[in-house]
């Protein structure tokens, strides 16, 4: 019945824009507040905008309604009661004048960031190749409960209380291309994450891309940064359920700085939505020839998983599906998918899944005959350990007290894998998938990779 109510309406729909008041009209609408979008379910429902000053104004959305008196500046807001998911509806908004939103749906929304990786769309883009398969995935992308918004870039000096140019769109094979701003269609991964939610949860999907291309995260960090202020601060008041993120190449020289950097970001979005701190999701960097100094990407990698210390956070790890030595990967697919296994296990509460691959955790000698050996041990090794292509465990490093570190063997033993070399009777140190070329084999039996570490500090 539900799906059969979208159909009916979207046929009726059309392309429906941004409701834009007439000149007599006073009660406005920021463009985040428009038909096709989707309002988060089970948490109170902001809606704002502006009117004559002391004028009172009323929203209806289904059987609720809400008044309220706008202020000296014109600046007004309401919050309806919480619902659950469903649609579609119609919104009212009452002063001087009507607007009316129609084709509203209630579900889940999230808010997808970063640089060209987040921006990267499934199709053609100057300068990339496509994803795997674009042809098959914009054909088949017609999924008429969730709802895409894209946000253009913008680095205004002030905060920002509207996007310019943003709109709603019903996600189809055209509108999932259609080209916004500097953009040259959606964000493939939002899209495929927020596919797989749709298709797990079988409830509506709004994304929010806001991504712009060799941006560092410095200036998505509120206060003081041009893309906090133009594109993120004017979805602060929107209810949402998270963020997935996906950047750092443009802080790749920052080492565990970038975690710091981080936690302020982080923490800058939470308090600055007032939701509490909201699930955020980020995706490692991807393998790529990067700088001359191979070691430069795993210390961001390092400080990209030190980030998991922060509440509420979790990390894609991508070098098995990177598509070196371009730093964007093909297959956003499983991009998507690995997000969404985050937010399905940890946000919506599914304990059967397993969602990342191998962390690591300790390490301490192996006592035994033969080589000195180091038994490492790993957090998030699901139902246990596995080589993804059946050979040897590849990409790690052994050193002793010389701090000299040569290849070495290793094994997968229970839970844990022993590491050890001949040319090492002393170890005292361990790394794993230490260079910026490094495709090492280690996963869980889930499939999922493990992440590089070291156990030293020396550098």
């Amino acid at each position: 019945m539900f799906n059969s109510l979208i159909s009916t309406a979207l046929l009726s729909a059309g392309s429906i824009g941004v409701l834009i008041p007439n000149a007599s009209a006073e009660v406005r609408l920021p463009r985040l507040l428009s038909d096709n979008m989707v309002l988060q379910r089970d948490l109170p429902i902001p809606i704002w905008g502006w009117a004559d000053p002391n004028e009172k104004v009323t929203v209806r959305l289904g059987k609720s309604s809400v008044s309220t008196t706008a202020g000296a500046d014109g600046q007004w807001s309401v919050k309806l009661p919480k619902l659950p998911a469903g649609g579609p509806c119609q919104m009212t908004v009452t002063g001087t004048n009507t607007l009316t939103l129609s084709h509203i749906l209630i579900g889940e929304v999230w808010v997808c960031a970063g640089q060209s990786n987040m921006a990267k769309p499934i199709g053609l883009h100057p300068g990339q190749q496509p994803c795997v398969n674009y042809e098959k995935e914009i054909a088949a992308a017609g999924y008429p409960q969730i709802r895409l918004m894209e946000v253009p870039p913008e680095n205004p000096r002030t905060p920002a209380d509207d996007i310019a140019g943003a709109q709603w769109l019903v996600c189809s094979p055209q509108n999932i291309v259609v080209k916004r701003g500097d953009g040259h269609g959606y964000s493939a991964c939002a899209y495929f994450f927020g596919r797989e939610l749709h298709k797990e949860l079988k409830v509506p999907i709004g994304l929010i891309a806001a991504s712009v291309g060799g941006c560092p995260c410095e200036p998505f960090t509120p206060p003081a940064g041009d893309r906090w202020m133009g594109m993120i601060h004017p979805l602060t008041p929107f209810g949402i359920r998270g963020a997935i993120w996906y950047q750092g190449e443009s802080n790749l020289a920052d080492g565990m700085q970038y975690h710091d950097k981080m936690k302020t970001l982080i923490t800058g979005w939470r308090r600055a939505w007032a939701q509490g701190d909201f699930p955020f999701l980020y995706v490692q960097v991807a393998l790529s020839k990067y700088t001359d100094d191979v070691e430069m990407a795993p210390r961001l990698w390092e400080a990209q998983t030190a980030t998991l210390d922060v509440p509420n956070t979790g990390m894609v790890v991508t070098h098995d599906i990177s598509s070196y030595p371009d730093c964007h990967a093909l297959n956003k697919q499983e991009v998507g998918r690995r997000l969404a296994l985050w937010a399905l296990a940890k946000t919506y509460k599914n304990s059967n899944l397993v969602y990342s691959g191998p962390i690591y955790k300790s390490m301490a000698a192996a006592p035994g005959s033969g080589p000195a050996k180091i038994r490492v041990q790993f957090d998030s090794a699901g139902t246990g350990l596995a080589s993804r292509d059946g050979k040897p465990l590849n990409h790690f490093t052994i050193a002793g007290e010389d701090r000299k570190f040569v290849e070495a063997k290793a094994a997968i033993d229970g839970m844990s894998v022993l590491v050890w070399s001949d040319a090492v009777p002393k170890p005292v140190a361990v790394r794993f998938g230490w260079r910026q070329d490094a495709d090492p084999n280690l996963m869980n039996k889930e499939g999922l990779p493990a992440s590089c570490f070291r156990t030293d500090k020396w550098n």
